[in-house]
């Protein structure tokens, strides 16, 4: 049975497990920065290269401030995300506002903060002057429709609800010239967790030919392009990485073919990963609490769905390790399942494991970007607490687990009460 690493043992669970309660999640602060670090090598050779951490992933301040240390910014889409930014200290153009069917006040606070504004939609850019007046900076988000692929788990981007298309984008930058706008960016997001390292590089040669057209048609020349993100982890043991190194050279050699010939050099480039940084680096730690044998055998854990719901609502594989039993037989073919009054509650069918007994502790893997952010409180369940193990070998808490009180902290007893 292959195995999926671990930054810490079994000790240092049970040790954990006497203050903080399963379930938890529990962050490696040394796999997130090698992580940052080796993708801002691997684009070393473009100066302002900048990777804006997609904050929707995993938003906490601790791992948000980590990830600035690592010259980070960050992706924000909500009036939170933004703040949640500016009190660790991001702010101004480290900021990417990439939202849709934006409110008002989410564009003015992005604003107010300096951050890059980016238009999902050209008639953002009349809304957008009603509220702040027109910025000196401002970006498109292009959805490429039929002229590109996307993946399974984006889909066909002509389907997608976010961007403009090509005629759009020209008309948009037209207007944004005549209305005095004197910087400009360009944004796609075509894919989400693609492990084909080459639709990569293929978006950077979108985003360089368009840079280029919008050069000789409109005379304007982007200060940037930013490749989105949605760079893939390998969720089962026997996936490959995607390589960065081999991405980033993919992408300067495009730059040497397009942008330096066309006079466009320098343009800056820019990415807004989110799993690819945090995910792999994040564990779900969960007991088991029950086992049933009915037309199938069950294992029940102390989390469910509303802890981590990618596995029931997409289906999505998750690696399991039983701390203690990596070594023993995985001869046990069980349904892991929580306690919530759904049947898709499952982080596991028909996988193979070892003998599981009450008690043990199992580790669900790659929760660390879209696992946490994701959590919902149907059927009463409470969000858990968050952990860091540092580089030292210290963990520390970075989020505390739900209340009763917070629960019922939005809600008025007050008819009720004698």
């Amino acid at each position: 049975m292959a195995l999926k690493p671990l930054p810490f043992d079994e000790a240092l669970i049970r040790e954990l497990t006497r203050t903080y309660p399963t379930p938890f999640y529990i962050y490696d602060e040394r796999g997130i920065r090698n992580r940052a670090r080796e993708l801002s090598a691997a684009f070393a050779w473009c100066d302002g290269f900048r990777e804006f951490f997609a904050v929707k992933a995993t938003p906490n301040p601790h791992i948000l401030h980590i990830l600035h240390e690592e010259g980070c910014g960050a992706d924000c889409s909500s009036l939170p995300e933004l703040v949640l930014c500016e009190r660790v200290g991001i702010r101004g153009e480290e900021i990417m506002f990439t939202s849709n069917d934006t409110p008002a006040r989410e564009y003015v606070k992005a604003h107010q903060l300096g951050a890059i504004l980016n238009l999902d939609d050209i008639t953002h850019i009349d809304f957008v002057e009603e509220l702040v007046g027109v910025p000196d900076l401002l970006s498109f988000r292009y959805n490429p429709g039929p002229l590109r692929e996307g993946n399974r788990i984006i889909g066909r981007p002509e389907e997608a609800k976010y961007g403009l298309t090509r005629e759009q984008l020209f008309e948009g930058y037209a207007r944004l010239k005549r209305m005095g706008v004197q910087r400009f960016g360009l944004h796609t997001m075509v894919v989400s967790n693609e492990l084909n390292a080459d639709f990569f590089i293929e978006t950077a040669r979108m985003l360089f030919e368009l840079a280029v057209e919008l050069a000789e048609r409109l005379e304007i020349r982007l200060e940037f392009v930013n490749l989105g993100g949605g760079i893939g982890i390998p969720y089962r043991p026997e996936e490959k990485p995607v390589d960065l190194r081999y991405v980033g050279s993919g992408v300067e050699r495009l730059y040497g073919e397009l942008i330096r010939p066309a006079g466009l050099h320098p343009l800056k480039v820019f990415m807004e990963n989110g799993r690819v940084i945090t995910g792999p680096f994040g564990y779900l730690v969960t007991q088991a609490i029950h086992e049933k044998h009915i037309y199938k055998d069950y294992v029940g854990v102390d989390a469910c769905m509303a802890n981590l719901m990618r596995p029931g609502m997409y289906g999505a594989y998750h690696h399991i390790t039983v701390l203690g039993k990596e070594d023993a037989p995985h001869d046990t073919k069980v349904d892991v399942v929580g306690s919530l009054c759904e049947n898709n509650d499952k982080f596991a069918v028909d996988r193979w494991l070892p003998k599981i007994e009450r008690g043990d502790i199992l580790v669900i893997h790659d929760v660390g970007a879209h696992g946490h952010a994701m959590g919902f409180q149907y059927n009463g369940k409470l969000r858990s607490a968050e952990l860091l193990l540092r580089e030292d070998g210290t963990v520390e808490q970075i989020r505390r687990a739900e209340t009763l009180d917070d629960y019922f902290a939005t809600l008025d007893f007050s008819p009720f009460q004698p």
